[in-house]
């Protein structure tokens, strides 16, 4: 893969298997990426600058996954025009829930895109449709993976119709 098109910002280790997700789709689609853990709150400086150059290095969108308060996407995204997509990580007592507020109550002007809790594979997904809008071989990619998806419906559909309903569950068939 070439130079990165997408930056992947946790902000700690402790998301890395949530956002590993994200990394593991855009292998498969061939879009390359950068990642980094950064705290919006334990390394503000660190994290504004990994966003006020984001776009002088080439990247087209950003993936931010944050537990807690999540404030990570909302401060990447005030800093930079590239989209962001913001990933809830399940954390806490609240499992996540606080997470997602965060990110989806962003002000009128500071938009974030969110995924679901944990949704770092749908991140990765849509982040390679952004890149996708000019880049045919990764639109064609994109386009394979999808009809992959719909077969794999399909075949299970069809297991399901020859084996019944017990058959299925029990992986007889």
């Amino acid at each position: 893969m070439d130079k990165s098109l997408v930056g992947i910002v946790m902000g700690s280790d402790s998301d890395l298997p949530v956002m590993k997700e994200a990394a593991d789709i855009l292998n498969d689609l061939g879009v390359a990426y950068e990642t980094i853990i950064s705290s919006a709150h334990r390394a503000p400086e660190k994290t504004a600058e990994y966003a006020r150059t984001a776009a002088g290095r080439g990247l087209q969108a950003i993936i931010a996954g944050a537990g807690g308060a999540a404030h990570l996407p909302g401060v990447i995204a005030s800093l930079t025009n590239l989209p962001v997509i913001g990933v809830p990580i399940k954390s806490g007592a609240l499992n996540g829930i606080d997470a997602l507020y965060a990110i989806v109550q962003m002000p009128s002007g500071i938009p974030v895109a969110t995924v679901a809790i944990n949704g770092s594979k749908n991140a990765g997904i849509l982040a390679a449709q952004i890149i996708a809008l000019k880049d045919d071989a990764v639109r064609y990619r994109l386009e394979k993976y999808k009809f992959g998806l719909a077969r794999q419906v399909e075949e299970k559909d069809s297991r399901l119709r020859s084996t019944g309903i017990e058959n299925y569950l029990a992986g007889r068939g």
